[in-house]
């Protein structure tokens, strides 16, 4: 049986499979935006699909900024925010 690779929330810190985390990717052209897919080129965190982990950590996402090594914007993270809490509430219900 393959092992799932395992990666920790930034905000939490908790070890989870990569596939049940939400990733956040910095690409090389300098934004930042959130990957469904997890499979995005360039650096990347995770974070828990957990609404509190989301709301916690983009309200300063200085843990975030440092896991990406680059600083993050309000309108960036409002907006990572939004899609990320939105991502989190689909695969909730999905799951029901």
């Amino acid at each position: 049986m393959k092992k799932k690779p395992q990666r920790s929330c930034v905000c939490c810190k908790a070890t989870r499979d990569k596939g049940d985390l939400l990733r956040v990717v910095s690409l090389a052209d300098g934004s930042i935006v959130y990957d469904p897919t997890g499979k995005a080129p360039g650096r990347g965190s995770y974070l828990c699909r957990n609404e509190e982990c989301i709301k916690t950590e983009l309200k300063k996402a200085a843990r975030l900024s440092r896991g990406l090594r680059r600083t993050i914007t309000d309108e960036e993270a409002k907006a990572l925010a939004q899609e990320m809490l939105a991502a989190a509430e689909k695969a909730g219900s999905d799951e029901r």
